[in-house]
């Protein structure tokens, strides 16, 4: 009786799994189930693979609301190890389920993981993609959108309609061979295009842009306002956004409810999200172009890599022709773009996930505990292999996840002393963490000496910047920090031959991947980690190793094999739940049979 109980009850529980049965109590569970797989597509005329996942590319968004269960039942049907990262996702109390080397181990071929967060007090427009092995060249990333809940008011009117954009460079060539290329010592040259939600660009212009090229159409209605999040998801560019004829007005980025103000384009740095309202005021005589171009690089050499999409009132009289709008005046003036990001401010009367006003945490009151002034500098070879640093130290991840070998006291695997300051002397590979203190209050100076823009992100925490210049930083410098209003985001932008300057608040505890957002630096070693350790021996500031933790490196005879499965289809999804329900049926009919 005991066995049929058993077997009845686990028939019942995996039924409720693969049904997305009615949420447990409390907080509402969203469910997802994945096949991350390669399909052949063209989106600049050339087949190649892409990374898919249910079949499409870009991924589904996932769109829950503020303090909601995520699980993702993700299957690895690539050929190669695989993870999933949510940038921006803080993963309170949970860096087990970042989705990076240092806090999880990959997900092998044919084999599927879940992973299971919550967005605790958290609100805004972010993106997923595969963090390892280069796969985000070749896609796999999809939005992640955290809505407010109904009880709290938001500081504009509900707009007609939420529009994603994916805008990022591309390159014709497949991932694994760019990869190759960078682990040579090559750079990977200008990119051959850039997409717009995974498409090509509209034919505006017929040398440039070959016929039969699938773009993307956004379809809207005269009168009303539509909110964009805009994400640039690319390998390495900056890119100018803009729509023909119309403001678009700043309302969040990253989390944060931003003070309002118009733009008729903005720099969208890679790894950077942004949310606008464009209200469709024009007179429709035809179609409007949305553009995103590549910033601070020679106009005409680069003017192949351009995305160019079409906004398409319900009333257009024909479709868009003539030339593109104009990015701004001076493609090199780097002067105009940082003081653009300096103009986006945090909105302090407004809420966000919760009731009280965002300025209610005035982070310039607080006293600075620690203090990391991260130098990059252009790529170096080092022990013969190419490599990027931070302070003179290129990473390598270990073959086991620094959150597991710290869990089971393993010796050797890290060390804590990444440097406060740039080395001097020769640059060296290393796996060196920031150690952090539990509710310290860290100021850290990204400088950037390399002759590129670079974009900086901090995993768990959103942190504010409080401050960007030329020039070497100082002391001094701290008398320019924004102390009242600088916006709270987890991506921000360095200018080659300049600093940006942040203070986060370490109250997360785990361990938290602060990375290049530059795909081909990260990839080369430009990041470390963070470790945030509460002194007292108690379980409420972080969550247990999960259940279905995979274990790799010195923890593999921990591990359960998995017989690979891999269902790469155009049918796999619906197949996999036949599956799974087919499985369960003969369960519970086994079951019902038992004496």
């Amino acid at each position: 009786m005991v066995e049929r109980r058993s077997l009845m009850a686990l028939a019942l529980a995996l039924l409720a799994a693969a049904l997305a049965a009615p949420c447990f109590a409390g907080d509402p569970y969203a469910y997802f189930d994945w096949d991350v797989s390669f399909i052949t597509a063209a989106p600049l005329g050339v087949k190649q693979q892409v990374i898919a996942i249910n079949g499409q590319f870009p991924g589904p968004i996932i769109n829950v609301t503020t303090n909601w269960n995520v699980v993702v039942n993700v299957l690895n049907d690539l050929d190669e190890p695989l993870l999933m990262t949510w940038n921006g996702i803080q993963h309170r109390k949970n860096s087990w389920q970042d989705g990076v080397q240092g806090t999880n181990c990959p997900i092998p071929s044919g084999w599927n993981w879940t992973y299971q967060f919550q967005v605790k007090d958290q609100i805004g427009s972010f993106f997923y993609f595969p963090s390892i092995n280069f796969q985000r060249a070749a896609g796999g990333y999809g939005g992640f959108t955290v809505n407010n809940r109904d009880v709290i008011a938001v500081p504009f009117d509900k707009p007609a309609g939420d529009i994603t954009l994916f805008i990022g460079d591309w390159y014709n060539k497949d991932y694994k061979d760019l990869r190759k290329a960078l682990d040579n010592g090559k750079q990977l040259g200008m990119p051959d295009g850039v997409l717009m939600n995974g498409k090509g660009p509209y034919r505006y212009n017929k040398t440039l842009v070959p016929d039969g090229i699938d773009y993307e159409t956004v379809h809207v209605h005269p009168g009303k306002t539509y909110r964009f999040r805009v994400h640039n998801v690319g390998i390495s560019t900056s890119l100018n956004f803009r729509i023909q004829n119309h403001n678009m007005l700043l309302i969040e980025t990253e989390g944060s409810y931003t003070v309002q103000q118009n733009y008729t384009n903005l720099d969208i740095h890679v790894g950077q999200s942004y949310s606008f309202l464009v209200t469709m005021d024009q007179n429709a005589s035809s179609d409007y172009y949305m553009v995103a171009s590549a910033r601070f690089v020679n106009e005409s050499r680069w003017a192949r890599v351009t995305g160019v999409a079409i906004l398409h009132y319900s009333n257009s009289k024909g479709k868009d022709s003539g030339p593109l709008p104009d990015p701004p005046n001076d493609v090199y003036d780097k002067t105009f773009s940082m003081n653009q990001a300096r103009s986006i401010r945090w909105n302090l009367s407004a809420g966000a996930a919760r009731p009280n006003p965002q300025g209610s945490f005035r982070y310039g009151s607080i006293n600075v505990s620690q203090v990391y002034v991260l130098r990059n500098k252009p790529p170096v070879v080092i022990k013969g292999t190419h490599r990027a640093t931070l302070n003179g130290i290129s990473y390598t991840p270990p073959a086991t996840p620094l959150r597991l070998a710290e869990e089971y006291k393993l010796k050797g695997v890290y060390t804590l002393d990444f440097p406060t300051r740039p080395l001097k002397g020769a640059p060296k590979v290393g796996r060196s963490l920031i150690n952090g203190t539990y509710r310290g209050f860290m100021e850290i100076i990204f400088q950037n000496n390399d002759t590129k823009v670079q974009t900086y992100h901090v995993d768990g925490y959103a942190f504010f910047v409080v401050g960007m210049d030329y020039g070497e930083w100082t002391e001094e410098s701290r008398g320019t920090y924004n102390k009242g209003d600088g916006v709270a985001r987890c991506s921000t932008q360095v200018f080659p031959g300049a600093w940006t300057a942040i203070l986060v608040s370490l109250d997360n505890v785990g361990i938290w991947n602060v990375r290049a957002q530059n795909l081909d630096t990260w990839y080369l070693g430009q990041e470390t980690y963070i470790r945030v350790v509460n002194p007292e021996n108690t379980n409420k500031t972080e969550l247990p190793v999960p259940d279905n933790a995979l274990y790799c490196g010195l923890l593999q005879k921990y591990q359960n094999e998995q017989t690979p499965h891999h269902k790469a289809t155009s049918s796999a999804p619906l197949a996999h739940q036949v599956y799974r329900v087919l499985v369960l049926m003969v369960l519970m009919v086994a079951a019902a049979t038992l004496p």
